[in-house]
């Protein structure tokens, strides 16, 4: 399975990097770090839809990005429409790098999230040093034991978490956990088969009082068109994260206020 694959190029990764910078420098640097994060949560808890949109080269799924803009370009068209920004750094299978966080965040003032196939504390607090302001925790790869060391050090570093599911068990697993962020992500990392239906399914499980109380949800991955976001506004979700079609797209920032204004409609 693709991602078995990941994870385990994930771990031959690591010791290249600590190699670079100690662990013990690694955890100095962040831990005596004053930059201040910039709340991903708040980002995603405002009224109306929140749109995360991503920078990668290139995705297992789709292969290399059709890139006809500049990142300057791109991020400052992010920065007009968008409420987030991810930012792949997972160097094997998405051809990412903690350099294109580090480059992005001297560009934006919007909150940017690390997403990789974090592991090891080592990654959360290199994530800190690099500039991110929230970490993707994948409940696929984790057990709880291993997912709430990772958590808890994120927040204690001033950084929100973006918790990962794809099904019921690990739903209900982030729901025992009390996490604040849920991504439900529609396509299947086992597979990477996209079903959109996975948002509306878990979605349901999330009950009024746990939305009432702060929960946040976020749908990632398979959205197209405009088809899509009127399928997953139905779910009730704050924030989608969008990858591909906004890589690919010359004019992100229109794309984006049209999905914005697709969703607001499917929703009254």
């Amino acid at each position: 399975m693709i991602l078995d694959v990941i994870v385990q190029d994930k771990l031959k990764r690591l010791p290249e990097h600590k190699s670079r910078i100690s662990e013990e420098e690694m955890i100095k640097l962040a831990t005596e770090s004053k930059r201040t994060s910039i709340s991903f949560y708040d980002a995603l808890a405002k009224d109306g839809l929140s749109i995360i949109s991503e920078f990668k080269k290139a995705s297992p799924s789709h292969g290399k990005m059709d890139n006809k803009i500049s990142l300057e370009d791109r991020i400052q068209q992010y920065g007009k429409s968008a409420d987030a920004i991810s930012c792949l750094t997972e160097e094997d299978h998405f051809n990412g790098s903690t350099d294109y966080l580090k480059q992005i965040r001297q560009m934006t003032d919007l909150p940017i999230i690390r997403k990789d196939f974090i592991i090891d504390p080592y990654q959360v607090y290199e994530a800190k040093v690099i500039g991110a302001d929230a970490i993707l925790l994948i409940a696929a790869i984790l057990d709880d034991e291993q997912f709430k060391k990772l958590y808890d050090l994120a927040y204690s570093l001033g950084l929100d978490v973006l918790c990962e599911v794809h099904d019921e068990e690990e739903m209900k697993r982030m729901l025992d956990l009390d996490v604040k962020i849920i991504g439900i992500n529609n396509r299947n990392l086992k597979t990477f088969e996209v079903d959109l239906e996975t948002t509306r399914k878990l979605s349901g499980m999330v009950t009024s009082d746990m939305r009432d109380s702060g929960k946040i949800l976020v749908s990632e991955s398979g959205v197209a068109g405009t088809d899509d976001i009127k399928v997953l506004a139905k779910s009730g979700a704050d924030a989608l994260l969008i990858g591909t079609v906004l890589m690919e797209a010359p004019k992100p920032e229109e794309l984006i206020s049209e999905f914005k204004e697709v969703y607001d409609a499917a929703r009254k």
